[in-house]
């Protein structure tokens, strides 16, 4: 029941959001990517971004020049590294959410142009990138030449680069003799591939899965290296790991291997990785390629994997060494046997494998079992059952992670803690759900003693849809923060912003033994514009040790009405606009102290900034910790102040914590036309955060 206020709380200014100041929100950007070293025009499309003359991206390399409206030159420097990059839009509103682009080197460049002859198909060669749109009702045909034993990759890059494309591959022989198809290889994007067995003509179809029209896609076809996986996929820190790389077209120095895929040996390759410093004192993740083809939505499934990407895969570090499967383990009287702490690389090899592993355990208490899977883009869907040694089942875990508002962290990877008795033996069973294998189903399993730790994510608080985060001068703007807390973690988190402009301030937030709070952020009245990335870090103690973490930034990608869908960037990035907040919200006080199972009183402040709004302001909560109620208020209009009730429950534990109130008023908003002139002024349900309040929680006398 007493998720109940905060529930109804989080309704109310969830509908309010839809109204808003106008923000600058980026749907589309075509082509959807370019050459190392080239230039070329790009078109973008989206709302409130009519009169915007900035694009900016999140490499120094890449950089682009205003032309016309929703028109920019984008020029790629010859060194920018191969990957995928973030572009936002930047106007009168503010900047808006990003969209993926995708740098390449090695590939040539082609426009999708169809042929006069709705019946012919584009001539395009080998080792290409073809920027294209889906047509409504129809394919898109490309013919390219091959020779007798050439190894061709035809992959669609369209939910990895942020469109809504749900593309179709078929690839046939000059006479229509289908040769491979493919809907859903990585996410929902396919691939297909082929040993040429003839010299001569193939032709690649491409179509949405419904036929819709208008969503860009980016096409490559290729006989270059492609890397597929490798193996193991973690790695010590502070060591060199030998990791063998499988693939295609790998070179000279690659074997051929046992694993097929799409009905072609993979190549095999074997290479050395070393393991960046800083990945676990500040547990991190870092990626070249956005991690954006996890599942068939994207998914913030990396917020809690600490690692790195060799080749574009993803590497889980660990402190303790990695050892490796060793078939056959699929008879439960027959485990593999390992001992604890225990990190095991393993795959599903075939259809309907089984794992099974045998340890004692050390002494009695809690243990923290995780299977990594999704979180490493591997393909499985895993659950774990641990039997004692009669057989009798003590734990059985599953899908684990944090859906809320605009994140979606909720994953088919397995985490969670089972109680163990000492020198006890115990089997693991791991196994996909759907029972399927082979190369692409590898995955992690973790056995140890808990570890506390926590994983903050931050994203725009901004629902349903995408959104920037612009702060308007004397102004605040909230973002919304996720902890995914693991090892019986529920200490006091507290996050602080590095790498600030000037004129904008961030004030400590405290999420105290939660998984959600809020991070304000508040524009002076006389800040500059900006427009730049900020940092989050997050601090806590666990004992005697403090632990440091980055607040990861993510972004919600599209809105649907099932099912979120959210992925992670490489910057936080934030504007303070050149225009006004409307008003500003301050409370009487920043810090108060309040008994457990007592109430306070907090004075909100008003000041209006804008002479024409006069209204009412209904105070809400908008952070609310579960052990503090808080209750709702309105500054009648054209008074400035009004008193809301803090209500800390008799069980609530000392500490401190953040409380958040949110004001909306009837606001008027002229929005400017597409001549640049503002239009007319329209009462608009306009919500803002005031500043945060640290509530010091104090032990309840005792009695």
């Amino acid at each position: 029941m007493r998720l109940l206020p905060s529930l109804v709380a989080l309704l109310a200014v969830s509908s309010v959001a839809r109204a808003d100041l106008p923000s600058p929100r980026l749907d589309r950007i075509t082509p959807l990517g370019a050459a190392a070293g080239s230039a070329l025009e790009v078109e973008v499309a989206g709302g409130d971004i009519d009169g915007a003359t900035r694009l900016v991206f999140d490499h120094p390399g890449v950089t682009a020049t205003h032309v016309k409206d929703r028109k920019f030159k984008v020029a790629v420097a010859a060194d920018v590294p191969p990957g995928t990059y973030d572009a936002r839009v930047v106007g009168k509103y503010g900047v808006s959410n990003p969209r993926l682009f995708a740098v390449s080197k090695g590939l040539t460049e082609v426009a999708d142009t169809p042929p006069k002859d709705a019946s012919a198909a584009q001539v395009v060669p080998v080792n290409c990138a073809v920027n294209g749109s889906s047509k409504q009702g129809r394919e898109d045909v490309f013919r390219f030449v091959a020779k007798k034993g050439q190894r061709v990759v035809v992959e669609c890059f369209a939910q990895r680069l942020d469109s809504q494309l749900d593309a179709n591959l078929t690839l046939t022989d000059a006479e229509g003799r289908q040769l491979a198809s493919n809907g859903d290889y990585a996410g929902k994007d396919p691939l297909v591939e082929f040993v040429a067995p003839k010299d001569g003509d193939y032709l690649v179809q491409l179509n949405d899965l419904s036929f819709r029209g208008g969503h860009p896609y980016r096409l490559v076809i290729t006989d270059q290296p492609h890397v597929e996986n490798v193996f193991p996929r973690a790695v010590q820190a502070g060591k060199k790991a030998e990791l063998t790389v499988f693939g295609r077209n790998l070179g000279s120095g690659a074997k051929p291997s046992p694993w097929v895929v799409t009905d072609v040996p993979l190549d095999a390759l074997t290479e050395s990785v070393s393991v960046p410093a800083d990945v676990l004192k500040r547990g991190g993740y870092r990626f070249a390629e956005h991690p954006t083809g996890h599942s068939v939505l994207p998914t913030a499934a990396t917020a809690t994997l600490t690692g790195f990407q060799h080749r574009g895969v993803p590497l889980l570090v660990v402190d303790t060494p990695v050892s490796l499967e060793q078939e056959p383990n699929d008879d439960p009287l027959k485990p593999q046997k390992i001992e604890l702490p225990a990190v095991v690389a393993g795959r599903f090899d075939k259809e309907r494998d089984a794992d099974w592993y045998e340890f004692e355990a050390p002494e009695s208490g809690a243990y923290s079992f995780d299977v990594y899977c999704e979180r490493i883009a591997g393909r499985a869907d895993p659950y774990l059952v641990v039997l004692d040694e009669k057989d009798a089942r003590v734990g059985e875990l599953d899908d684990t992670g944090i859906r809320s508002n605009a994140f979606d962290a909720l994953i088919r990877d397995v985490s969670g803690s089972v109680t163990l008795a000492a020198k006890k033996k115990y089997r693991v069973l791991v196994q996909d759900r759907y029972r399927r294998g082979g190369a692409r189903y590898q995955y992690l399993l973790s056995v140890r003693k808990p570890v506390p730790d926590f994983f903050p994510a931050a994203i725009h608080h901004q629902n349903p849809g995408p959104g920037g985060t612009t702060v308007r001068k004397g102004g605040s703007v909230p973002l919304d923060v996720y902890v995914h807390n693991t090892g019986g973690f529920n200490g006091q988190v507290t996050i602080t912003a590095e790498g600030l402009p000037k004129g904008l301030s961030v004030a400590p937030a405290i999420i105290n033994n939660d998984t959600k709070g809020v991070v304000i952020l508040t524009a002076d009245k006389d800040a500059p514009e900006f427009i730049g990335p900020i940092k989050l870090i997050a601090t806590a103690k666990c004992g005697d040790e403090v632990i440091t973490r980055e607040v990861r930034p993510y972004t919600r990608v599209w809105n649907s009405t099932d099912l979120n869908s959210s992925r992670p960037t490489r910057e936080l990035v934030v504007a303070v606009a050149d225009e006004q907040a409307p008003f500003a919200l301050t409370p009487g006080a920043e810090k108060i102290e309040v008994e457990a199972g007592k109430k306070a009183e907090v004075v909100v402040k008003c000041e209006r900034l804008w002479p024409d709004f006069k209204g009412a302001v209904t105070l809400l909560p908008l952070a609310t910790p579960n052990p503090i109620k808080l209750g709702s208020a309105s500054i009648a209009e054209g008074k400035t102040e009004a008193t809301v009730t803090l209500d800390v429950q008799a069980n609530a534990r000392p500490g401190e914590y953040t409380v958040v109130v949110v004001g909306q008023g009837q606001v008027p908003v002229a929005k400017d036309g597409k001549d640049g002139k503002p239009g007319p002024k329209a009462n608009t349900l306009v919500p803002l955060p005031a500043r945060p309040v640290t509530v010091v929680v104090l032990p309840a006398p005792k009695k």
